[in-house]
């Protein structure tokens, strides 16, 4: 069966082809402003026999790939965050309140290998949830990413540079402070959690990281394993793993 993985986030959407091994083909991204995606969507693939989708975005344009897709496929299926699977518990007393791209973020995580697990999501939001080596979610955080900080501080104060500077110690220039002060917050956080853990788990977590935005911390993070495709891989996984137990298909 021709299967294709669609991660749909706040900023941009990913997907790619199962292979018959379990894996991930090329991986393809398309970016969109929140209500429609760009032209890169015209090169998505066409005439496959199932897509499976999880997404972040709001619901106008979850449906909007949703519609797409039915031209495209003869079967979709919503993935939705589970209170558990693949080995992995879900902290939330509420599963459903777990982004579906952290629960599949975890999922993937604790296929790569047994934890503890730091597990860092650079998008529009921060994410960092731990992961016990036993599959055990002891909770996260959530908190704006460096891109979005400065989105933020140029929505209230234009005169602030949105993009731009270069990462130093102390700078001599605004938009090099705000680069500096912005990056500089999400790695203090990730070293907070980090420390954290430890106390928690009485070892030192890996950190995994994805996301967009994670590609400009990872030069910070020497000793992180760095995974940019890791929610579509948690996709691979809950089909292997937890999608025969009783997934059903839906475009709702």
């Amino acid at each position: 069966m021709n299967t294709w993985l669609f991660d749909l986030g706040n900023s941009r959407l990913k997907c790619a082809a199962l292979q018959a091994d379990g894996s991930l083909g090329a991986v393809l991204e398309v970016g969109h402003d929140g209500s429609a995606f760009d032209e890169a969507f015209a090169q998505l693939p066409r005439g496959f026999d199932s897509a499976h989708v999880a997404s972040v975005a709001n619901p106008a344009l979850t449906v909007a790939l949703l519609d797409a897709l039915t031209s495209r496929c003869r079967r979709i299926t919503r993935v939705r965050t589970q209170a558990t699977g693949a080995g992995v518990r879900i902290a939330y007393a509420d599963p459903h309140r777990l982004g579906v791209d952290r629960f599949l973020a975890l999922l993937a995580a604790h296929a790569r290998a047994p934890g503890p697990w730091l597990v860092v999501g650079v998008g529009t939001a921060l994410t960092i949830d731990l992961l016990g080596d036993d599959g055990r979610h002891h909770g996260g955080r959530i908190a704006p990413s460096p891109t979005l900080m400065r989105q933020a501080l140029h929505q209230r104060a234009p005169q602030l540079p949105a993009t731009g500077g270069r990462v130093v110690a102390f700078a001599d220039d605004t938009a090099d402070a705000l680069a500096s002060g912005c990056e500089g917050a999400a790695l203090a956080l990730v070293a907070d959690s980090r420390a954290h853990a430890m106390a928690e788990l009485g070892v030192a977590p890996r950190v995994l990281l994805h996301g967009g935005g994670s590609v400009a911390l990872a030069p910070r993070l020497p000793d992180a394993e760095f995974a940019p495709a890791l929610v579509l891989e948690g996709i691979a996984c809950w089909i292997a793993t937890v999608a025969p137990g009783g997934a059903t298909p839906s475009i709702a």
